[in-house]
């Protein structure tokens, strides 16, 4: 298998794991997640094990209702077994029963263990200015 059809395969797990969250369909998230995974994001920094990944899916206080990877998807081959996957994402979620849509640039680590890709790490940064002032209020 070349590295470009490597790459094309971690995309696909990306977009596996996507539609996983918006399905929260956690056996899947199990099985793409390194255990333990660590996420980070605005809300800091987290080592999610296999039982945080199902309490976090089971009782999210969000749900994902659509979701759309850029097309300019970048991915970078580390050695054999690990690749980083780089993209921005739309998203539209329902948050406290109000529609809410965000976008975000977005980082995933894939290592392949026993012959299975795994997310050893993810990242999510909400797009905007870093320090807050395109979201305070006049």
């Amino acid at each position: 298998m070349t590295k470009r059809d490597v790459g094309k395969q971690l995309v696909e797990l990306e977009h596996s794991y996507w539609q996983a969250i918006k399905e929260r369909d956690w056996n899947t998230a199990l099985r793409l997640s390194d255990d333990p995974c660590i996420v980070t994001g605005p809300q800091g920094v987290g080592k999610l094990d296999k039982h945080a990944i199902v309490a976090m899916m089971k009782g999210a206080p969000y749900q994902l209702d659509e979701y759309k990877l850029a097309d300019d998807i970048t991915v970078r081959m580390l050695g054999d077994d690990i690749g980083v996957v780089a993209y921005k994402v739309h998203e539209k979620l329902t948050v406290d029963g109000k529609p809410i849509e965000l976008d975000a640039a977005e980082t995933t680590t894939w290592v392949r263990r026993n012959g299975h890709w795994v997310c050893a790490l993810h990242t999510e940064s909400i797009e905007g200015d870093p320090f807050g002032r395109d979201r305070r209020a006049n």
